[in-house]
């Protein structure tokens, strides 16, 4: 199995896996109360932590951030369950916001390799990262979040606020191409 997505019961964790499908990326959609021992057993060459309406239903995904010894990408809920394990902070935005933005990629390494130095992506801003966990670095920011994007210093572990797999994010593809190139080192 190539990636394993784990599903938070975010609005677009389906669309994920129809992307990766798009993109040649063999997949399995799974449920967040799947055991760690099965997922183990999937031989999975990398993690998604799909968004989710809220942080009570995250199932088994901090022991999956935890244990799992393969490439992470959270993105949205999975982005912010990623800081909260590794000692981040994470609260509710002053301002709710559901739009396009604009990315100022402070980074272009792992995910955002060749991906130039701003990225117009689909984020949504109910609640964020705002305290960045100290084995991390911010690759990307905008003027709505300053931690739009985080990176583990030492392992492959990403986290992004944004949602790459949909239209309104126009190179999302591009992100999960290079999550997955570093799912295969």
């Amino acid at each position: 199995m190539s990636i394993v997505i784990i599903n938070n019961f975010g609005q677009y964790n389906h669309r994920i896996s129809r992307t990766l499908t798009y993109l040649g990326i063999e997949n399995k959609l799974i449920s967040n109360e799947t055991s760690l021992e099965d997922i183990e057993a999937m031989n999975p060459e990398g993690i998604i932590l799909g968004g989710g309406p809220s942080i009570e239903r995250i199932g088994n995904c901090e022991e999956i951030i935890r244990k799992m010894d393969v490439p992470i990408l959270g993105i949205c809920l999975g982005h912010q369950m990623i800081a909260n394990v590794y000692g981040g902070q994470t609260t509710s935005a002053e301002i709710e916001s559901y739009a396009q933005i604009e990315l100022k990629i402070e980074k272009q390494v792992g995910i955002f390799e060749d991906v130039g130095d701003t990225l117009k992506v689909w984020a949504s801003h109910k609640d964020e990262v705002i305290a960045l966990p100290e084995d991390f670095e911010v690759l990307a920011s905008s003027d709505k979040c300053a931690i739009e994007a985080m990176k583990h210093k030492n392992k492959d572990v990403y986290g992004i606020q944004f949602h790459p797999e949909v239209q309104h994010t126009p190179r999302g593809g591009e992100i999960f191409e290079n999550f997955y190139r570093l799912c295969k080192k």
